[in-house]
Parts: structure tokens; C-alpha cells; sequence
């Protein structure tokens, strides 16, 4: 049928569940069986998932795991990470552990600066809009005083505030370009809210500017709004050690992996075809602790990616070298964070997660994420140069196939012994479970 729905916001929550069943299934009762299989027993809990997001028919699980061993700056932590790629959990406690025996990682904060922007038409004289802005500076950043009143108590709050002329690439536009610090919250609600306040003032203080004629006046406000692009948020993630300590059972030549490795790496800083893939690798480790610790991972992703086209070509977030036979492999990547606010004090297993990780500060959960990440990168490194990604991937992947098929106990025992010694690919699983049923 596919029919198009007029009010749908305004239904219950079983009248959006009725209405999609039979709208879009050949068994409606078999589908409203699989929505509700997926609602929280208690319903106070189920009622705060569903408060959300709108329109609201269930919850989407995604599988929550553990990877132990990270030596942080000296410091253990187990890490939840929230996924539902195979192999990388297992790839990052692997990476943990195999660092944990080498000094760990090491990791600083470069910058915690955030930004914001008004985004203004003006049809006058740039010269007369300077002067304008030199003189309500004051009188724009005092206006935002019952936002920022709270967030100055904490050491944050509006720390720049410059107009900038974009003439040059669209016609009459200006910005208003804030830098915020916003301590252990992410920020993005506080930093709209002294945006909106700017702009207001902005229009306000522009209709008494006597310098302005009625033109200059009337200032447009195209949008006030925070960038999730934060060049000077910045964390550094690092890990070193002489590289014949980088020896182990699949690194027989530790000298030549290592070699490998920086050659592997220059190529992703120099091919995009390989450099997204490559930080493809780091986001599964990034997003994958953002998404645990209840973070904004779109806005993570968008900033990253941004930030690994800085230089007018994508590429490499993380960078290897050898030097006076010491291997050092590090990353530095933006990533606006939060430790308060938001869901981080709503969703039950995002607590649950902060508190595995000892209630990190914000600066503290931006070096754990970019740790995550760059041991990801690892991981898929050491496997790509030494026996291919796919051995440790199929591995972890076979149980997906298994479900998929529905593979009774006694199959699953044969089909894991079977493939102990021969190649796991898809078609062979499948092969081998069909010529088992037979």
C-alpha cells in the first residue's frame, strides 16, 4: 500500500505500531510481535527511551563489550565499546594488551577550544561594520551573562569573539566567530543558546548604531549555530618503544614489520583511496566509546573527517616513523566531548559506562577515545602487513554466519572444528553447513 499518513506524530504509540504492521507487512501480527520483543520489561525505563527521540515504536539494540588492559598514562582502564562490527573489540584489547607489556600509550590534550558561528548579511561598508563591532564587542558578549553564568563558574564560558569578513567568496556575508570553552559538557545546547542571544543583540545594537544609514540597519541573520569542525580541540595518542621490542609470536622480524607498518601508513597519508579506509579503522574504535559514553558520534565523525582534509586533500588522521631504531606510531584527531549533560545522565548504560572508566573528566575521555582509536589503527595495521585482515575478521564473523543459519550446537562444534584449519570465507561456511544437513 505505501500510503502516505497525516498526523502520525499525534497517534499512540500502539496506534504507530498498528499503522506500520499493516501498512507495511504482509503479517501484522508477527511484526508488532518483533517490535515488542525489543521494549524494556520495565516500563519506567521504556519510558524514558521512548522520551528519547519522537515517534517511538521500540529500541534498536546494538552489542556493548569490554576491552580490557588500555595502560593510559600510566593508568588502567577497561573501556565499554558499543559496536556491531566483529573483530574490533577483540582487535583493540588485543592492541591493549600488546602495548600494556611496552609502556602503554601516552596521550595529552592539546586544546580543548570550541566554536561558534552567527552568520550575517550586511549591505553596507566593511569599514563602517568594523567600527560597529568594536563598539557593541562588550555590549554582545554581557548580553549572553544569564547564559554563561554557570558555565563561568566552572572555568568556561565565551573565551573570543571577532567579526570576520567572508565578502570575498558570497556576497555581504559576515560572521560573528565565537571560541567557547565549555569544560566537561559538550557543549552544543550552551554554545546555540549564546549564539542566539548574539544575533539578537547584534540586530538590536545595529538599529541604535547612529554611524549606520536605515540600509546599514538591517542586518540579516541567515543562522546561529555551533560547528562540530573543532581544529583546536585537539588530543594527541601516541605509542612507542625500540623496535626489536615490537617482537612477538607473529612479528618474527620486527626490524621489517616495522618498516612495513610506516610504509603502510605513508601510504594512507598520501592515497585517498587508502586513507579513508584506513581511518575507517580508527572511527570503528572512536565511535564505538563515543557511542558507549552516550557522545554525539555523527558530530565526532563529520569533525574528524573534516579535520583529516585540512591540508586540501584527505588523508592519514595517524602517522608512524622509525628514528634512532625507536618505532613511534601516534595520532592527533578533534574530538568535542562530554562528560555531563545530555544522556550521559539519563541512559542507565552510559553511567554505567563512566563509571567503568572512573568518571573521566572531558580532557580524560578524549584521551581514552583517541587511545581506542589509534589501537584500532593498530591492530588492522598489524594484521594488513603481516597475515592479511581477513584471518582474525573471518574468525570473529563466523558466529554472525552461524546465526544467520540457525546452526544447532552439534553443527556449530563441527563447523569451528572444521574451519580451525581451513580458509573462512562466507561461501565456504555456507557450503560446509549445507553438505553437513545432508
Amino acid at each position: 500500500m505505501n500510503n502516505a499518513v497525516a498526523g502520525f506524530s499525534k497517534l499512540t504509540k500502539e496506534e504507530k505500531i498498528n499503522w506500520i504492521a499493516n501498512e507495511y507487512f504482509a503479517n501484522p501480527a508477527e511484526a508488532i510481535a518483533t517490535i515488542k520483543q525489543y521494549w524494556n520489561t520495565d516500563a519506567k525505563l521504556q519510558q524514558l527511551h521512548d522520551e528519547f527521540i519522537e515517534n517511538t515504536i521500540s529500541n534498536f539494540y546494538l552489542p556493548m563489550g569490554i576491552a580490557p588492559n588500555f595502560l593510559i598514562n600510566d593508568k588502567y582502564y577497561s573501556v565499554p565499546m558499543v559496536i556491531e562490527e566483529s573483530s574490533v573489540v577483540a582487535a583493540a584489547a588485543k592492541s591493549a594488551k600488546f602495548w600494556s607489556t611496552r609502556g602503554g600509550f601516552k596521550a595529552t590534550v592539546l586544546n580543548t577550544e570550541k566554536i561558534g558561528q552567527v552568520h550575517f548579511l550586511f549591505k553596507g561598508h566593511h569599514d563602517v561594520l568594523e567600527a560597529f563591532f568594536n563598539s557593541v564587542k562588550e555590549n554582545l558578549i554581557a548580553s549572553t551573562e544569564n547564559i554563561t553564568a554557570n558555565m563561568q563558574k566552572r572555568g568556561g564560558g565565551i573565551t573570543s569573539l571577532e567579526l570576520r569578513n567572508k565578502t570575498n567568496e558570497l556576497e555581504h556575508y559576515f560572521q560573528l566567530h565565537a571560541t567557547f570553552e565549555t569544560k566537561d559538557s559538550m557543549g552544543a545546547n550552551f554554545i546555540n543558546s549564546c549564539l542566539e542571544q548574539l544575533a539578537k543583540t547584534l540586530k538590536e545594537e545595529a538599529q541604535n548604531y547612529k554611524a549606520f544609514n536605515e540600509l546599514e540597519k538591517d542586518i540579516t541573520v541567515v543562522m546561529s549555530i555551533l560547528s562540530n569542525y573543532v581544529p583546536n580541540c585537539i588530543v594527541r595518542a601516541e605509542v612507542s618503544c625500540k623496535v626489536e621490542e615490537l617482537a612477538e609470536k607473529k612479528i618474527e622480524n620486527p626490524q621489517l614489520f616495522a618498516e612495513k607498518l610506516v610504509q603502510a601508513v605513508r601510504i594512507a597519508e598520501l592515497e585517498p583511496f587508502r586513507a579513508v579506509t584506513h581511518n575507517k579503522g580508527i572511527m570503528n574504535g572512536v565511535d564505538s566509546v563515543v557511542l558507549a559514553t552516550g557522545n554525539d558520534f555523527r558530530a565526532v565523525e563529520a569533525g574528524v573527517h573534516a579535520y583529516a582534509s585540512r591540508i586540501g586533500q584527505y588523508s592519514s588522521l595517524s602517522h608512524a616513523k622509525i628514528e634512532n631504531g625507536v618505532f613511534t606510531f601516534w595520532m592527533e584527531i578533534p574530538l568535542a566531548l562530554g562528560t555531563v549533560g545530555g544522556l550521559t545522565s539519563l541512559h542507565p548504560l552510559v553511567k554505567m559506562a563512566l563509571e567503568i572508566l572512573g568518571k573521566p573528566s572531558a580532557p580524560e575521555l578524549m584521551q581514552i577515545v583517541a587511545v581506542v582509536g589509534l589501537a584500532q589503527n593498530f591492530a588492522a595495521l598489524r594484521s594488513l602487513t603481516t597475515t592479511g585482515i581477513q584471518e582474525g575478521h573471518m574468525k570473529m564473523h563466523i558466529n554472525n554466519i552461524l546465526n544467520q543459519y540457525q546452526t544447532t550446537s552439534e553443527e556449530r562444534k563441527a563447523i569451528k572444528a572444521h574451519f580451525e584449519s581451513n580458509t573462512i570465507s562466507h561461501s565456504a561456511v555456507v557450503t560446509f553447513i549445507e553438505n553437513l544437513r545432508k
